[in-house]
This record gives structure tokens, sequence and C-alpha cells, in this order.
């Protein structure tokens, strides 16, 4: 019996991903069967499904699931979700499938699953403007006082690939064909739930953490991941893998950056790194949610939830990823509810006057013996050319990263928000 949180959703591990000869009846049937380009995203999507990081889902949401998610964290059966899983196809594509018949869903190329579709519904911009205030609108200054649609529109990538989603939402269950490319250009690193659960078992894990990666590992990561191990069995140092905004830094380069902390500064035994098929959504708090739910599937107990997690611009409260975990409905019901809890962790840095990494909780000094950390801050200070201030990151991590950002010929200006800048602290 293993002594690892259970899947999310009561039915262990829901993995739409075929095998041996099933796929490759099903890869001859996709040939014959209406094309369906899909995004990134739900390409993404599309290979969680299949290996069961978003178990209990198997195909894409109906309107009811999509509304429940969206207005009250929850699947039309009572189910914890905390972001739509939703495929957009145009009205035409629309119009020429049937209910209940079965397309192939193709992305970059390649067929990645085919689809049984259950349900059509249309999603008109008033539609798609109440899930964005639902997922993406928080209680930071640009959400506030009528800010969030002077300025989501532009500069809140979320909104921007809700608003410009097609007419229409296909559901219905899916079977995956495909795990992409990421077995092979990230092996080793690239981890389904079934691999790292029997990792965590051979280790003899039970009580799990999981740090979440969009941005090279800096100091305050480091500090985060070493709370968990303190106190915990071991750590899952997990990095999102697929799609970022402009600006961020490729996951190939994270991976060797954080390959090298690990070799250098942690113990081996007690943290495992890995990476996931999502594209990044920027929702904030309602991502904070989605990473602890999938986290569950992948055998993990503890999500790390530090200062403005997944966050974006400064559409969020410093805390506010914290904060929802204390305000999502429950049933009563271990299979529904969401199981994986928040560790939460108060606003880390480097001071010295403590002579070491703290956090607003242990550190009584003043702002100015402060390094103020942050992903964003890193990527600007590198981006520019700029000098990195002493104990903000591990100068071996640093030779990678700087050796990545000379190598560019064209370069995108990052955008420094208050939560990064230390400003708000």
């Amino acid at each position: 019996m293993s002594k690892l949180v259970a899947p999310h959703g009561g039915k262990g591990l829901v993995c739409a991903l075929l095998h041996g000869n099933e796929l490759e009846t099903e890869l001859e049937k996709a040939k014959g069967l209406k094309r369906i380009d899909v995004s990134a995203r739900a390409k993404g999507d599309l290979i969680m499904m299949g290996i069961g990081g978003f178990s209990p889902l198997d195909g894409f949401m109906t309107k009811a699931d999509w509304k429940g998610v969206c207005e009250n964290f929850q699947m039309a059966d009572g189910t914890f979700w905390p972001v739509p899983i939703t495929l957009d196809v145009s009205k035409a594509d629309a119009d020429a499938i049937s209910e209940g018949e079965e397309v192939a869903l193709f992305a970059d190329g390649q067929p990645m699953a085919t689809m049984k579709v259950t349900e059509k519904f249309e999603m008109t911009d008033a539609d798609k403007k109440w899930e964005c205030e639902k997922v993406f609108k928080g209680e930071g200054e640009e959400s506030v006082d009528g800010n969030f649609w002077k300025i989501a529109p532009d500069d809140h990538p979320g909104v921007i690939m809700v608003m410009n989603q097609k007419e229409v939402n296909l559901a219905g269950p899916v079977k995956v064909l495909s795990q992409g490319s990421y077995p092979e250009d990230y092996k080793g690193v690239y981890l389904t739930p079934a691999e790292t659960r029997t990792m965590f078992e051979e280790r003899g894990w039970a009580n799990v953490a999981a740090l979440q990666l969009r941005n090279p590992m800096h100091r305050s990561h480091e500090f985060l991941a070493k709370i968990a191990i303190e106190v915990c069995d071991g750590c899952l140092i997990h990095s999102l893998i697929g799609n970022l905004k402009p600006g961020d830094i490729p996951a190939e380069v994270r991976v060797k950056a954080i390959d090298t902390l690990v070799e250098h500064h942690f113990v081996k035994d007690n943290v495992i790194q890995a990476g996931y098929p999502l594209d990044m959504r920027y929702a904030g708090p309602r991502e904070g949610l989605l990473h602890a739910t999938f986290r569950q599937n992948y055998g993990v107990n503890n999500m790390l939830i530090g200062r403005d997690h997944a966050g974006v611009g400064d559409f969020y409260g410093l805390f506010e990823a914290q904060e929802i975990f204390d305000k999502i409905p429950t049933t009563g019901d271990e299979g529904k509810d969401l199981q994986c809890k928040p560790m939460k962790i108060d606003w880390t840095f480097y001071c010295s006057k403590c002579d070491g990494m703290a956090s607003l909780r242990t550190c009584p000094h003043d702002k100015e013996h402060r390094v103020i950390l942050s992903g964003t801050k890193l990527r600007k200070a590198l981006s520019e050319g700029a000098d990195i201030p002493d104990h903000f990151g591990r100068d071996e991590v640093l030779v990678i990263l700087r050796e990545y950002y000379e190598g560019l010929t064209e370069k995108v200006e990052v955008k420094m928000q208050g939560a990064a800048s230390g400003d708000s602290m």
C-alpha cells in the first residue's frame, strides 16, 4: 500500500495515452478523421491528460464543467478544479462536426489525439471576458479600481490568450497518441506521475514537497527548497518545460542551471529535478491551485507557495496565491477535494546583518540590509548586461545565464513590477 497522497479525483491515475497495438490502431484511424489543429496550450493539456497529470480529467471540459470551474472551483460533479481545460475551434470547424463524431487533434503537424465530441458550446466575447475576470483578475493594483480591462488586454498574457480563442469550445474524452518531443528533448527530466511516484517510493518518501519553477533558481528558490527538505522527506524541483511569454528564459537553459545548482549545493538524495509539459497560464492564485492539483497526481502532498506565485505584472496581491487555499470549497469527499496542501513561505531575501538567507518572519533588520531576490529582477539585470548583486544567485548558475544572454541577437524588454522590485516590502 503506497504511503503517498492518492491522485486527485478518487479514480487513481487517469491516463489517456495509448500504447502498443491500441496506439497503432488509433493512429491509423486518425488518418480518416476530420483534422483539427490545436494550440500549444491544448497540446500541453493533452499530454498531461495522457500521462495522468490532469487526473481525473479524461478529456476537455463541458460547458457545465467550464462554468462550475470558473465560478466555484468545481466541475459539474463537485470535483475540485481551479482553471478551465477547454479546446477552442473556429465556428466553421465546429459547424462541420456533429456531436458524437470523432476528430483527430494535431499539433505542430503531428497527430496528438483523437477525440469524441460530446458537446459544442459557443464562447462569445462576453463569455471570454467573464472567464478572464473569474480566472485572471486578482487583488493587485493592475486589477483593482477599474484597471483590469484598461491594462490586461495588452499586458496580461493569460487574458490575451483567452480573448484570442476561437468562437466555439469542443468537449469530450480523448485518446492521446503522443507525448510530443518531451521524452527525447528532456530525457531524465521529463517524468510522468507514475515515474515520480515510483522514485518517491524507492527513496522511502511519503511526505513530499514541490517547488514550482518557471525561472532559473536564485537564492530564494534554493532557500525554499531547503526549507521543504528540512521538514519533508524530499523535494521535487518541478520546472515548466512548455511555452512561456517572450523574455522568459528557455527550458533547456533553466534545466542546465538547476542541474548545476543541485550538483554543487544540495544533498542529491533529498531532491529530484523534473519537468512538466504545460504552457504557463499566468493565472496567479488560480494557477497556484492548479500547480497543487496536478502535483498531487505526481505524488506530492505539499506545494511551496511563496511571494507572487505564478504572477505577472502587478495583477495579484503578493500573497494572494497563499490566501486562496483558505477560500476554496470542500465537499468532505477526499477524492473530490484538493489534498495537496500549501507550504506558505513569507518574503525571502539575503540579509547582510543576518549574514544569510532570511524571511520577514525571521529577519528584524531594516530594508537597506536586504538583497531582494526575484526571477524578474534577475532576468532584467541579465538582459541589460547589468551587474548582479552579491548573494543574488550562485556563481556557477550565473555563468550559464550570462552565456545565454550574451548569445541573444534580439532581447525583449523585461517589465519590472512592484512585487519583483521590493518596493512594496
